[in-house]
C-alpha cells in the first residue's frame, strides 16, 4: 500500500470539520494529519501535510492560499460567501498549485447540477426559472453557495446575467414576472442539513429537480474523495464536475 495523503482540516471544530474528521476512517488511502480552527497557527502543521481540507471562513482566504501557494500545498476549498476579491485571490492562486473548489461535494447535489443544465438546455427558453433552498437556523450566508451555483446554470445556460437578472425574493408590488428573470429564495429554520429545488414552471406543467441532504456525511466524504482526486494533479481550478468526470 502506498503512503496515505496527509490532509489538513482547517475548520475542525465546525460540523463539516468534525464531519470530514470522522468520516477519514472510512478512507484507507489519507490520514488526517491535524485539525485547526479559529486561533490556531497555519505555520505550525502545514509541513506535515500533503493537502488542506478548507471549511473555515472566507476570511481565512487569503492567508490560507498564499501559504499554500509558497508551501505547494493543494487545496480543497468547501468555504461559500467569497468576495470578488478573494476570488480573485484563490484564482491567482491556481497558477501554481491545484484547488478543487465546489459550493457543495455531494456526488447527488454534483449530479443536480448536472440535470440542471441538461434539463435547462430543453425548458430554459420556454419555462419561468426558480430556485428555493433551505438550510439550518444557524447558516449565516443566502443564498447558499450550492443556490447560487444552480443559478449561474440557469442564467448560463439560458445566455441572461445572473447578477443582472436574480430576483432574490419577493416582496411588495413587483409587477410581472419577466421572461429573463431567475427567482433565488432562501429559507431558514430548524437543522436541516440542505434541500435545493430547481422549479421550471409553465401554463399547463411545472418540472422540479430537487435534492434533499439528511447527512453531512455526503459532503465530507465527496471531499475526502476531493483531496484524493487532486493529489498529483497540475496547478489550476477544479471542480467537483471534475472530480466525478461529469464535465
Amino acid at each position: 500500500m502506498n503512503n496515505p495523503i496527509n490532509i489538513l482540516v482547517t475548520g475542525s471544530n465546525g460540523r463539516m470539520g468534525k464531519a470530514i474528521i470522522d468520516c477519514a476512517s472510512n478512507h484507507d488511502e489519507v490520514v488526517i494529519s491535524k485539525g485547526i480552527d479559529l486561533g490556531d497557527s497555519l505555520d505550525d502543521h502545514l509541513d506535515d501535510c500533503d493537502i488542506v481540507i478548507d471549511f473555515s471562513t472566507h476570511t481565512f482566504t487569503e492567508e490560507l492560499v498564499d501559504k499554500c501557494s509558497e508551501k505547494g500545498k493543494p487545496i480543497v476549498i468547501g468555504t461559500t460567501g467569497h468576495t470578488d476579491e478573494e476570488l480573485n485571490l484563490i484564482q491567482s492562486a491556481t497558477k501554481i498549485i491545484p484547488i478543487v473548489m465546489a459550493p457543495n461535494y455531494s456526488i447527488g447535489v454534483n449530479t443536480l447540477f448536472w440535470l440542471t443544465r441538461k434539463a435547462t438546455k430543453i425548458l430554459g427558453s420556454d419555462f419561468d426559472l426558480e430556485v428555493v433552498e433551505m438550510h439550518h437556523r444557524l447558516k449565516i450566508d443566502a443564498p447558499s453557495g450550492t443556490a447560487r451555483k444552480l443559478g449561474e446554470i440557469l442564467a448560463e445556460t439560458t445566455g441572461v446575467s445572473y447578477a443582472k437578472d436574480t430576483l432574490h425574493g419577493r416582496h411588495g408590488i413587483v409587477g410581472e414576472r419577466t421572461k429573463k428573470e431567475i427567482g433565488m429564495h432562501s429559507m431558514r429554520g430548524g437543522d436541516v442539513v440542505g434541500d435545493h429545488t430547481v422549479i421550471y414552471a409553465n401554463d399547463g406543467e411545472r418540472v422540479e429537480l430537487t435534492h434533499k441532504a439528511s447527512s453531512r456525511n455526503t459532503f465530507a466524504n465527496g471531499s475526502l474523495h476531493a483531496a484524493k482526486w487532486v493529489h498529483g494533479r497540475s496547478p489550476g481550478l477544479y471542480d467537483m464536475q471534475d472530480v466525478l468526470d461529469l464535465n
